[in-house]
C-alpha cells in the first residue's frame, strides 16, 4: 500500500500568506505552517512583532518571512500581494487572520457612536473583502488556491453577557455584526469560486485564553462543556488542516472550534 495520508496533511511546496501573523493565533498557525513545511509570509501592521517571529523561526529552521502589510489599505494589499509573487513564485493559501479594531472598541452598545461603528466595519470586515478579492481574482487564474477567514462564535450565536458581569470587558456589537457578516461572505465567496478550484472556509473560534480577568475565564470555563478555553494552538492546528490537502473536498463551510460552546 502506497502511504498517501501523512502527505495530504502536509504543506509541503505551499506558500502561504497569515494576515495578523504575529498576533495570538496568528503566530501559531504561522509556527504550525512552517512546521507543515510550507514557506510562510507573515503579514503584518505591527513591524517589531513581525521581525521578532520571523527571528524566532529563523532559529528554529523554519521558514517563515515578515512583510508589513495593513489590510485596511488597498495599496498595501496590493502591493503586499505583487511582493509575494515577485519574491515567492506564487500564493497557494492565504488567511485572514488579522484584527483591525478602533481603540473605544470595547464600549458598551448604548455608548458606541456611528462613526466608531461606521469605522470598524470599514476596517474589519472591508478589509477581509479587499483581501479575497485580490487574492481569489489571482488563485483564479491559477485554477488552484485555498483562503480561509476568521469568524467567530459571536458570528453564530449571540454573547452571554452575564460572562462579563463585574468586568472592564464586554462583546463589541460591531463584532458580532462583522464576524455574522464573514460568515456568509465565505459562502458566497465559496460557490463563486469553485469552478476555478480555490476553496474559501471560515473558521468560528470560541474563546482564547490571554490572561483575562479571572472572574470573566471562571464563568467562560463554567459554561464551556469542556471546562476551558481554548489554547492558541488548538485554533491553528484545524487551520492548517483546512490548507492542506486533507481538507481537498471542503469548501463552503464554517468550522466551529470552540470546546462545545455553541452546542449549549
Amino acid at each position: 500500500m502506497i502511504e498517501i495520508w501523512p502527505k495530504k496533511f502536509s504543506l509541503t511546496g505551499k506558500v502561504a500568506v497569515v494576515t495578523g501573523g504575529a498576533g495570538l493565533i496568528g503566530k501559531d498557525i504561522v509556527i504550525g505552517m512552517s512546521q507543515a513545511h510550507a514557506k510562510v509570509i507573515i503579514g503584518e501592521i505591527d513591524k517589531e512583532k513581525g521581525k521578532k517571529l520571523e527571528n524566532m523561526c529563523k532559529k528554529q529552521n523554519l521558514l517563515a518571512f515578515f512583510h508589513y502589510l495593513d489590510i485596511t489599505k488597498k495599496k498595501s494589499i496590493d502591493e503586499f500581494v505583487k511582493f509575494c509573487i515577485d519574491n515567492y513564485g506564487k500564493i497557494d493559501i492565504w488567511v485572514n487572520c488579522a484584527y483591525p479594531r478602533t481603540n473605544d472598541w470595547a464600549k458598551k452598545f448604548e455608548d458606541v457612536s456611528l462613526s466608531s461603528w461606521r469605522k470598524n466595519i470599514d476596517i474589519h470586515l472591508n478589509s477581509y473583502f479587499l483581501c479575497c478579492q485580490k487574492v481569489a481574482e489571482y488563485m483564479k487564474t491559477k485554477n488552484k488556491g485555498c483562503i480561509i477567514n476568521f469568524s467567530s462564535t459571536y458570528g453564530l450565536v449571540g454573547p452571554k453577557f452575564f460572562i462579563y458581569k463585574d468586568t472592564d470587558m464586554t462583546c463589541a456589537a460591531a463584532y458580532s455584526v462583522i464576524k455574522g457578516g464573514i460568515i456568509n461572505f465565505t459562502k458566497y465567496l465559496a460557490t463563486y469560486y469553485a469552478p476555478y478550484n480555490v476553496r474559501i472556509n471560515a473558521i468560528c473560534p470560541g474563546g482564547v485564553f490571554d490572561k483575562q480577568d479571572a472572574k470573566f475565564v471562571e464563568k467562560y470555563n463554567r459554561n464551556t462543556p469542556l471546562r476551558r478555553m481554548a489554547k492558541p494552538e488548538e485554533i491553528a492546528c484545524p487551520v492548517i488542516f483546512l490548507a492542506s490537502d486533507a481538507s481537498s473536498y471542503i469548501t463552503g463551510h464554517i468550522l466551529v472550534v470552540d470546546g462545545g460552546w455553541t452546542a449549549w
